[in-house]
Formats: C-alpha cells, sequence, structure tokens
C-alpha cells in the first residue's frame, strides 16, 4: 500500500531543503499559515496559465490559484503588460493616482450594491473596515456572522470559523467561540452567531439581539468554509430581517466575487447594504476593497465631520490598481459563463468517480468553485461540513500533489480560465487515479468507519 506521505518526501527533495532552512528565518517556515502543511509545504518557482512549477522542476495542474484568486492564471500577458508598464512609470505615490479611478469606476459599474468603494490590500482589512462602519453607522456594537463563515483575521474575524463542535452550544443557538489563542472576551460578547442556511433560527436570535447588532455578515457562498452556498430563502430573509430591524447587511465576496460578474448578490438578485472584495480585483497583486451605500460609505469622506478615517501606505497601489484593471477587462460575461460551465461539469465528473468507487464523498460547487468532502451527509452549512473524514482529507490532498495536481489540504479548488479540456480531463483522472491508489489503505486502517 503507498503511503502519500512517504512519496511526498521523496519526490520534493528541494521543498524539505528550502523548508529547513525556512524554520530558521520565519515561525514553521513560512510567512502564510494557509501555505502549511505537513510533513512540509511544497515551495513554488513559477506559474504559467494553470500549470506551476516546484523547487524541483516538477509540473503540477493549478487547481487553487492561489486560493481562487488567480482566476486568469499565471502569467497572463495582459496582466505582465499591465504591471510592467506601471513598474517603470513608479511603484507607490503619497497622492491619488489615475488608475485607482478606473478600476473603482469598472467595480461600481458591475457589482450592484457599490455606489461608492474604498481600496485596501487584503480582504482582512475590507471585512475590519466594512464591520467598522458598520459600527460608526448605525452606532450598535455587536457584529452578527455566520458559523463556519471565514473573514480573514482581524479580531472580529477570529470568531466561530471553526469551532469545537461540543464548544459551539446548539444548532439552532450557536455560542461564539475563538478562533485562536489571543482572541479578547470582549470580541466573543460584541459577536453574535447564526446557523447557516436556518433562516427561521437566524431571525429568532436576530430579533432577540434586536437594537444590539449592527451588521450581519456573511459570505453568501461560503468558500474556505466549503464552498457552501446560502439558499435563496435565507438570503431573502437576512434581507428582509436585517432591512426591518435597522442592521447592514454586508456581503463578503472576496471569494464569491467570481461566480459572475456582479459577484453572487448579481445571481441572488440580493442588494446588500456593503460589499467586500478582493482576491480576482487585483489581477493576482495584492489588491481588496470594501464598498456599498453611498450614505454609509461618505463616513470616509475627509471632507466631513466627523469621518471615519482610513490609511493604508499601500491602498490603491498603481501597481494592483493595474493589473486589477487588466484582469477585470479580460472577465467578460461570456468568460464566466464559460468558466461556470466547466465548473458544473467537472463538479458531475468528479461525483461519478466517487460513485464508481462506492466512496461516500459530496462534491459542493458553485460556478469555478469547488470543494470535495469525504462524508456521506450532504455539506449544506459548518456543521455537516464538520462530519467529514479528516484523515483521508490529507491523505487525499498529499497524494493528489503527487499525481501532479495542487488543491487546498482541505481539498477546496478553483478553475481558470486557461483550463482547456485536456487540463480538466487531466484533473479528474488524477483524482480517480488517487482514490484507486489510496482506498484499500483506508479500507485496510479503518479510515472509513464512521465512527
Amino acid at each position: 500500500m503507498i503511503d502519500p506521505e512517504d512519496v511526498y518526501r521523496r519526490t520534493t527533495p528541494s521543498s524539505r531543503k528550502l523548508h529547513e532552512r525556512a524554520v530558521n528565518a520565519m515561525p514553521g517556515g513560512t510567512t502564510r499559515t494557509t501555505t502549511y502543511f505537513d510533513p512540509y509545504p511544497l515551495y513554488i518557482e513559477r506559474g504559467e496559465g494553470c500549470r506551476i512549477w516546484d523547487a524541483d522542476g516538477t509540473e503540477r495542474i493549478d487547481m487553487l490559484g492561489n486560493y481562487t484568486a488567480m482566476i486568469l492564471g499565471h502569467s497572463h500577458p495582459k496582466v505582465v503588460e499591465a504591471i510592467s508598464r506601471q513598474a517603470a512609470r513608479g511603484t507607490a505615490f503619497a497622492a491619488a493616482n489615475p488608475i485607482e479611478v478606473e478600476l473603482a469606476t469598472l467595480l461600481c459599474e458591475r457589482v450592484p450594491s457599490l455606489d461608492l468603494v474604498r481600496f485596501c490590500n487584503s480582504g482582512t482589512e475590507a471585512t475590519m473596515f466594512a464591520m467598522r462602519l458598520a459600527r460608526a453607522f448605525t452606532g450598535r456594537p455587536k457584529i452578527a456572522r455566520i458559523e463556519g463563515g471565514y473573514h480573514g483575521t482581524h479580531d472580529y474575524a477570529e470568531v466561530s470559523t471553526h469551532p469545537i463542535l461540543a464548544e459551539a452550544g446548539p444548532p439552532e443557538r450557536p455560542v461564539a467561540r475563538p478562533d485562536s489563542i489571543g482572541t479578547p472576551q470582549w470580541i466573543l460578547d460584541g459577536s453574535v452567531i447564526l446557523p447557516f442556511n436556518n433562516p427561521d433560527a437566524a431571525e429568532r436570535i436576530l430579533r432577540e439581539e434586536g437594537e444590539q447588532v449592527a451588521a450581519v455578515i456573511l459570505e453568501p457562498i461560503i468558500g474556505a468554509g466549503g464552498v457552501i452556498a446560502a439558499t435563496s430563502e435565507f438570503i431573502e430573509r437576512l434581507r428582509a430581517v436585517t432591512v426591518e430591524l435597522g442592521m447592514l447587511l454586508i456581503f463578503d465576496e472576496v471569494i464569491s466575487l467570481r461566480v459572475a460578474p456582479g459577484g453572487a448578490q448579481q445571481l441572488y438578485g440580493v442588494t446588500p447594504d456593503l460589499t467586500t472584495m478582493g482576491k480576482i480585483i487585483g489581477g493576482g497583486l495584492p489588491v481588496a476593497a470594501f464598498g456599498g451605500r453611498a450614505d454609509i460609505m461618505e463616513l470616509l469622506d475627509p471632507r466631513r465631520t466627523p469621518n471615519l478615517p482610513q490609511g493604508g501606505t499601500y491602498n490603491g497601489n498603481p501597481l494592483g490598481m493595474a493589473a486589477g484593471v487588466a484582469a477585470m477587462k479580460e472577465l467578460t460575461p461570456d468568460v464566466y459563463e464559460e468558466l461556470n460551465r466547466k465548473g458544473a461539469r467537472v463538479k458531475d465528473q468528479l461525483t461519478e468517480v466517487f460513485a464508481s468507487h462506492d466512496l461516500p464523498v459530496q462534491v459542493n460547487g458553485a460556478g469555478s468553485l469547488l470543494a470535495i468532502h469525504f462524508t456521506d451527509i450532504p455539506v449544506t452549512d459548518y456543521r455537516t461540513k464538520a462530519t467529514a473524514n479528516p484523515k483521508i482529507t490529507h491523505d487525499f490532498f498529499l497524494a493528489l500533489v503527487n499525481h501532479g495536481v495542487l488543491m487546498a489540504p482541505r481539498a477546496m479548488g478553483a478553475l481558470s480560465t486557461p483550463m482547456g479540456e485536456h487540463d480538466i480531463q487531466e484533473f479528474v483522472d488524477a483524482v480517480d487515479a488517487v482514490v484507486t491508489e489510496q482506498l484499500p489503505r483506508w479500507q485496510a486502517n479503518g479510515s472509513l468507519r464512521s465512527d
């Protein structure tokens, strides 16, 4: 029987050596926790299209695209040209620049909720400022969020993203739990946790909290938490209840903006008060944004008193703006439609592969996003996602790396526009090969037992 870790260690000696050097300069040998996995992370040297090459020169299909950001793949000619042209003109100024005006206008034209927009450098910053803006606008202290939703790594975001179920309270009334050490108690006290896709329970909680809640923030399609789409009923109920109770509704579309030109809000036909964005809007560079209703966003206007200051040395950085404009112009409605069509087909093909092996797996998909959950229970929220088998998930991920495919360690992936039929079939065949290779091992060591 083939142990995927043994194969990985044998075939990635340069990554191992780099990691041994890296641990002397960075905690755990990485500057980004999400890139670490046991026994050591993979070190990538270059990428082109939907392919990447590691430090040993091994080629793989990139089915993750820097956690969904690289929707055009790597080294897209138009993006490379835009970055090179701007780099020659200057990389940063203590001033506004013309290109930020162009990207801001483009986003406001595409995303239904955006009257005005502000740039920052990460999704974490975008959600942090959106929550702060909601508290400033409403004068209320609390933020309601979805159990299992991910909004970055600032204090208000580090709550109930992946709680231990035994400590998380009843499904219909979740309890706020810290995601990491260092999260202060006052953050938990200021957080209200809602169950996903349970409109009755969510409404009941919001009515109980009443005038304490400034805003409800949610991913309309939970991304990092398993590619779980909200039901239309859930989204529409939240919109109606927040309007009635004077709360703002914030859509975190850092990931889901890739499902349509106007993001998930376009697909659902529901307009939030504020929207956070990132990933695809930077063309591969660190760009994020938040925006929404003019009367809310005008609190940031430095011409008014009082106003909410928002600094950031690299906000609206011309390199990122240039890359973002180039990338977004490539993403026409036809491109979104074709990418989503491929995503739906991959989901169907993977479902057939797992069924052919009689393996209980849920393949969640939304547009060009997908996630594989090793459980026989349909994954519709955090608690059903938590039934997935972590040992099999890790083995599957590592074995896929050995078979020439990179996904997230949690078996999440995303398609990119350069992927052709051959690339997609190669990915599906790799999944089939991994299951064929690993299934006897999982059966022998008891990994498939539900207990």
